[in-house]
């Protein structure tokens, strides 16, 4: 099963179970938009896995209705592969932007959030960022693609990681050359990027995983 498929029917799962639940409540579909502070249609939608909806919603539901969130996402966890526990409230931002003001890295422009197993995200902060074009193509990382990040200051020699250079983030191999940082691609095409420590330059964090785009 494709990872694209495999969302498609969590949320298709999860849509279901709360229909299920609505109904033993005896509730409409307006009695739990109001509850839950969404329209009427957006339940119907979330119900009929046409749209995405993230845990924190998840969560809403499941007190509008009274019942535990397991129940919620009960089945929909076999299609992405994770046991109900390791979804819990583990989602993981997909990050539009990522800028830095007086040394703090700030995340913004949040597309969506993924739910990933706690199994990959046991320490630290984590984020989603879409690869864009062919520099990374060595490292089987191509245009789309969804990588995670572990938030961290510094990586290991030769570490593929997130770097943000003026307001990009980019995706290099690092490597240290007396004060300066080298960003290596993985595509013969693209030349090395030499950086100074006076340059605009900070590293996001290290490559964890590579998903595929869905």
């Amino acid at each position: 099963m494709s990872v694209q498929a495999g969302y498609k029917l969590f949320y298709w799962a999860v849509g279901s179970n709360i229909k299920k639940y609505r109904d033993i409540r005896n509730m409409s579909l307006q009695d739990l938009g109001e509850k839950v502070g969404v329209t009427k249609k957006t339940i119907q939608r979330y119900e009929n896995g046409e749209i995405r909806v993230d845990m924190d919603r998840i969560e809403t539901i499941a007190e509008a209705l009274e019942v535990e969130v397991a129940y919620l996402l009960d089945g929909a966890q076999s299609f992405l592969g994770l046991d109900v526990t390791n979804i819990g409230t583990t989602l993981i931002p997909l990050v539009g932007r990522v800028c830095c003001g007086n040394g703090v890295l700030a995340f913004e422009d949040v597309e969506e959030y993924i739910p990933v197993a706690k199994d990959f995200i046991k320490n630290g902060e984590h984020i989603f960022l879409r690869a864009k074009g062919d520099s990374m193509i060595g490292s089987r990382i191509i245009d789309g693609d969804l990588i995670l990040i572990r938030k961290q200051p510094t990586v290991e020699e030769g570490e593929i990681a997130a770097v943000l250079i003026g307001e990009e983030a980019v995706l290099k191999k690092v490597y240290k050359n007396g004060d300066q940082l080298v960003l290596q691609s993985s595509n013969p095409d693209y030349p090395p990027i030499f950086c100074s420590k006076d340059d605009n330059v900070t590293i996001i964090g290290k490559v964890k995983w590579n998903m595929i785009e869905y």
